[in-house]
């Protein structure tokens, strides 16, 4: 498809001009932008762009979501329009962060941290619902699959070591990229997390046993008693750790002499920091990160319904302002400490919502006296989108844009909340949000999670059409 460049001069008028805009850059299906002033942009201008497909603001970023493939053009037309250079995704979120305050910076802190683990961490939780299929009982039959059918037993096993391995190994993958992102050498993230996780620690799934029976091992360091424990699966540890190592790393290069660089910056570097995360890091860390598993557990042990409610009614509008990242150290830990999380599976009911009710959109333009074939298009293909797990074109494309799908949306996924919660339904891992989220959840809560799904089918649909042929009368202005 080729690229309207009246189009592309009407996006860089919209957005408040090329006076305005300080970077840009773009990803998969979205033009990126750090303006000089948001309240410049013609929302309205920008939306009836043939070539637009929504807007958001998000992070300190002017967000204008074009499609996959296009993207890619419309941004080379831009830069030739504008004269701006190329510059790195990164390069923009440092750009944008000077925008932000101390909560947003914390936030962008964590998703910068814990986004490219994203990949490892969903594929192993797809593998991980693979493996469920080969060894759950009462899925196929009285016994599992690997009963059945014997010879398929030890190609389970295999499957899950692969898929575990992520799991594993948890904290040299926070290592790598927290330490890249503090500043540091990301290999040197890598070799402190393996530290965390040597064979040679009791393992920290075998720690409460070893504490109600007095046979946790320790070593004396500096007249301390320190437990010889790893933290297998901990997420806070390592990232305290990393950002240790990457500051003491940073401080010895600017000091230390070129030629002793190799003997010096590393081996003092870990060695402190992992003395440190030994004595000090781990055990507090360690206390904290269990204080908040045992908390959030506590809540939906208790009031579950209340703790669906919420986080089933919230999820998106976490979205909307980046919040919802915060969220990914919690699924890790919880995965971690009781074998799977229940903050997952609606989150994936939260996708499907959104789909939903850009679909009831979709239903809705065939009502309108003249059907927006823009709007059809966009509202059948985020809704799409949304099943499969990619929310923003549904969001902030269509149901933001007339806000009553949105808020309806957030009424489905509150009541598919408040059915996941009070069933304590759990997911082996965070995996693919939307429909496909199923493969991630534990075989035994198979049947409420398809219920929870129905529902967030069924009533955002219905309560968007029925809003907007009532209320609007099938009017989307």
């Amino acid at each position: 498809m080729s690229v309207n460049k009246d189009e592309v001069r009407k996006i860089i008028e919209a957005v408040g001009g090329q006076e305005n805009i300080d970077t840009a850059t773009h990803c998969v299906t979205r033009l990126r932008f750090v303006l000089h002033d948001d309240n410049k942009v013609d929302k309205k201008m920008l939306e009836s762009i043939d070539v637009v497909k929504g807007s958001f603001a998000n992070s300190g970023q002017f967000q204008v979501v074009i499609g996959q493939g296009l993207v890619d053009k419309v941004y080379k037309v831009l830069a030739e329009e504008t004269g701006i250079q190329e510059v790195s995704k990164d390069d923009v979120k440092n750009a944008a962060s000077k925008k932000m305050n101390p909560i947003q910076r914390a936030v962008k802190l964590l998703a910068d941290i814990f986004i490219p683990l994203l990949p490892a961490i969903v594929t192993a939780g797809l593998l991980l619902g693979l493996n469920n299929v080969l060894t759950a009982p009462d899925l196929f039959g009285p016994d599992p699959l690997i009963v059945m059918y014997p010879q398929w037993a030890d190609l389970a096993e295999v499957i899950n070591i692969i898929a575990s391995a992520a799991f594993a190994f948890l904290p040299a993958l926070i290592g790598w990229s927290a330490v890249k992102r503090f500043g540091g050498s990301p290999l040197m993230g890598i070799v402190l997390g393996l530290v965390l996780v040597h064979p040679g620690l009791l393992s920290a799934y075998a720690y409460p046993a070893a504490l109600e029976e007095g046979t946790v091992p320790t070593w004396n360091l500096f007249g301390l008693t320190v437990e010889s424990i790893g933290y297998q699966g901990q997420v806070l540890p390592v990232l305290f750790a990393a950002y240790l190592y990457a500051t003491i790393e940073k401080f010895l290069n600017k000091r230390v002499h070129d030629t002793i660089k190799l003997l010096v910056v590393a081996p003092v570097s870990l060695l402190v920091t992992g003395f440190a995360a030994f004595i000090v890091i781990g055990p507090l860390t360690f206390a904290v990160g269990s204080t908040i598993t045992d908390g959030v557990i506590w809540v939906f042990n208790n009031f579950g319904w209340l703790g669906g409610l919420i986080y089933g009614g919230f999820y998106a509008i976490l979205v909307i302002t980046g919040m919802h990242h915060t969220f990914l150290p919690v699924d890790l830990q919880l995965i971690s400490d009781q074998g799977g999380t229940f903050l997952w599976p609606i989150l994936a009911l939260s996708n499907i919502a959104q789909g939903s009710a850009a679909f009831a959109i979709f239903a809705l333009t065939f009502f309108a006296k003249e059907k927006d074939e823009k709007l059809s298009g966009l509202a059948s293909s985020s809704g799409i989108s949304a099943w499969l797990g990619i929310t923003e074109p549904a969001m902030f494309g269509v149901n933001l844009r007339y806000r009553f799908p949105f808020i309806s949306a957030l009424i489905g996924s509150a009541i598919g909340g408040i059915l996941l919660g009070s069933n304590f339904v759990l997911a082996n891992s965070i995996g693919i949000g939307g429909i496909p989220g199923i493969i991630s959840i534990q075989s035994s809560f198979w049947a409420v999670f398809g219920i929870g799904m129905a529902i967030v089918i069924v009533v955002p649909f219905t309560l968007t059409l029925l809003y907007g042929l009532l209320v609007k009368k099938g009017k989307l202005d």
